[in-house]
């Protein structure tokens, strides 16, 4: 199946789980869902390939999910959410998978997770066209002018709204009163 090319692909090491991959991935994602129940995950682990023609799948998604080629997987259509229950049934946690994903070990993973995370330098396209210190020329959208006039209105009416408040005598208490 060929992607519709979008912007979001010049991300790197992303993979933008759309409506297009939510598509190419629905079988997939329905094996992942199935591992929720026990008989399932017993009989995955049985006979991993024979419980996979349960599922119409390519042979590319079986193949990642054999070979837990977890980013493959995500490309493929795999959502991170469903693809963790495959992981969750070998016994993984998720920081393991991510650590997986990312081509470091679990201590490494957790400690630049702990740090802030990656740095957003040289993650921010492919192309480099993002990148800061580009000249690239950012389109602002014009407002539209119906609703900058709502807007101005909504800003007037709110002025007034303070004006009347400050105008208004305040109201004395009744000696005795209760209220408070």
């Amino acid at each position: 199946m060929s992607r519709t090319p979008q912007a979001y692909d010049d991300i790197p090491g992303t993979f933008v789980f759309d409506a297009e991959r939510a598509k190419e991935g629905y079988h997939l994602n329905m094996f992942c869902m199935s591992l929720m129940k026990d008989e399932n995950r017993k009989a995955f682990k049985a006979d991993e390939a024979k419980y996979l023609e349960r599922f119409p799948m390519t042979q590319e998604q079986r193949d990642a999910i054999l070979k837990r080629d977890y980013n493959r997987m995500l490309e493929l259509g795999g959502n991170i959410y469903f693809t963790a229950k495959l992981g969750a049934t070998d016994g993984h946690s998720f920081q393991h998978i991510a650590a997986i994903m990312t081509g470091s070990t679990q201590e490494d993973y957790a400690k630049m997770m702990l740090g802030g995370g990656r740095s957003v330098e040289g993650n921010r396209s492919k192309s480099g066209l993002h990148a800061p210190g580009k000249s690239e020329k950012v389109k602002k959208a014009k407002p539209n002018k119906t609703e900058t006039k709502k807007s101005e209105a909504k800003k007037a009416k709110a002025k007034v709204e303070v004006k009347a408040k400050k105008s208004k005598p305040k109201s004395s208490k009744k000696a005795g009163s209760k209220r408070g």
